[in-house]
């Protein structure tokens, strides 16, 4: 009995080991967004499958074509996917709006906020305990750089329940990001190409709610370069 348990077990690792091995070597997907800024290339995590599907499946329904940037934060993040931005009158406070539903959240200590990561935007915690993401809002993060002293004592002071590895620890000291949202948005992809159209964005004139006066309008596809 014992052999035939420890040998269940032996295939059940090896199977679990494989599965985790194609998801890791499955093609990502790559969407490209177009601003009158530039365009910024983004892939999708295979490790955040339902973000990843929901994503997918609104840009191939034209969901965010003709929406906006609406709330831009130099040194921060640039956000997008309100349904409600499409045609907003100058002056509109926006950020409210989606598809009617939320995702679960999928938080992975290996998917963290530095420069160019892709997350979902979120109600907050005092109505969304369970810190389900939007539908359709997301945003990208320009974030700064921060050294590992520094990151550190604002682990500290902020009491976040994070540790990071020294190769995390060199990412945000040379790259930079957003460490305070790591484990409570959740990272579903990142840019690879168009860093500089982050920065052009995000420093963009605002006014009312940090978003732009000028509209910073978005069309999105799926591409396969």
């Amino acid at each position: 009995m014992t052999k035939k348990i420890f040998s269940l077990i032996f295939i059940l690792t090896i199977l679990f080991n494989i599965n985790g091995l194609a998801q890791k070597n499955k093609k990502q997907t790559k969407v490209l967004i177009s601003t009158s800024y530039g365009d910024i290339k983004l892939v999708l995590y295979n490790e955040t499958p339902k973000h990843r599907d929901n994503f997918i499946k609104l840009v191939k329904e034209g969901f965010y074509d003709s929406t906006l940037f609406h709330r831009v934060i130099e040194g921060f993040m640039i956000q997008g996917g309100d349904p409600d931005s499409k045609g907003a009158k100058k002056g509109k406070q926006l950020g409210n709006g989606g598809p009617g539903y939320t995702i679960p959240a999928k938080f992975k200590s290996n998917l963290i906020h530095k420069k160019g990561a892709l997350a979902a935007a979120r109600q907050p915690d005092y109505v969304n305990p369970n810190k389900e993401s939007s539908g359709s809002q997301f945003y990208i993060v320009q974030g700064k750089k921060f050294t590992k002293e520094e990151l550190d004592q604002f682990i500290k002071d902020r009491n976040l329940q994070v540790k990071y590895t020294e190769e995390q620890y060199k990412t945000y000291a040379e790259v930079g990001g957003t460490p305070q949202l790591d484990m409570l948005y959740t990272v579903f992809g990142e840019v690879i190409e168009g860093f500089d159209v982050i920065d052009k964005i995000a420093a963009v004139a605002k006014g009312r709610a940090n978003r732009p006066k000028e509209d910073v309008k978005i069309t999105m596809k799926i591409v396969k370069k």
